[in-house]
């Protein structure tokens, strides 16, 4: 399926990232770090003619606060969706990684890279992410500025260049970049790049 352009922002390091705790649909502030990584997202986007294009931003606070800083005035015009929150995790919401891996360690091998997602009890998995994701990008009808969280940027960018949901744990990450994903192909803006 060809999609319109995107600009992909994660949102900035919160308290509970630098914590090394899950965070999926419950919120954390941003550090002062995750406000400058905003802050960077800001003076990339500067260097953008975005006019047509769409905002968009995951409801909850971080990535509000993240839109706030890097988008400025255009903050104001964009929309909120539920289909850009985190993947959802249940009951190891708020706990280190690991504390999940002292609890079910062969989940963390190698092996599996991240599908320590899919065991969450109470959470959504990937196949959920997956289909929501794609719910929201097929609704796309313009070009669209995306402020979102880190599993399911991921996931956004396995839909747009055409891979399956497990290839998301090979797709780098990262905050205070933004993916430009044009054409079927992922670019990594980035501050000194």
């Amino acid at each position: 399926m060809m999609y319109p352009d995107l600009l992909i922002l994660r949102h900035g390091e919160t308290e509970w990232n630098r914590e090394g705790r899950m965070q999926g649909e419950a919120d954390s502030p941003l550090t002062d770090t995750g406000r400058a990584q905003a802050a960077a997202q800001g003076r990339l986007l500067a260097g953008v003619d975005l006019a047509g294009w769409q905002m968009w931003t995951s409801p909850l606070g971080r990535c509000l606060e993240t839109a706030r800083i890097a988008l400025g005035d255009q903050a104001r015009f964009a929309r909120q969706d539920r289909r850009l929150i985190e993947i959802t995790l249940g009951d190891w919401t708020g706990r280190t990684r690991m504390q999940i891996a002292a609890q079910v360690p062969h989940l963390f091998d190698q092996d599996h890279g991240m599908a320590w997602y899919d065991h969450a009890p109470g959470g959504e998995g990937l196949a959920g992410l997956h289909a929501r994701t794609g719910a929201f990008l097929a609704a796309l009808d313009a070009p669209a500025v995306i402020v979102t969280h880190g599993i399911t940027s991921r996931m956004l960018r396995c839909h747009y260049l055409g891979l399956e949901p497990d290839a998301f744990a090979e797709l780098p990450g990262g905050q205070g970049v933004i993916y430009h994903m044009s054409g079927g192909v992922q670019a990594c803006l980035a501050e000194g790049a």
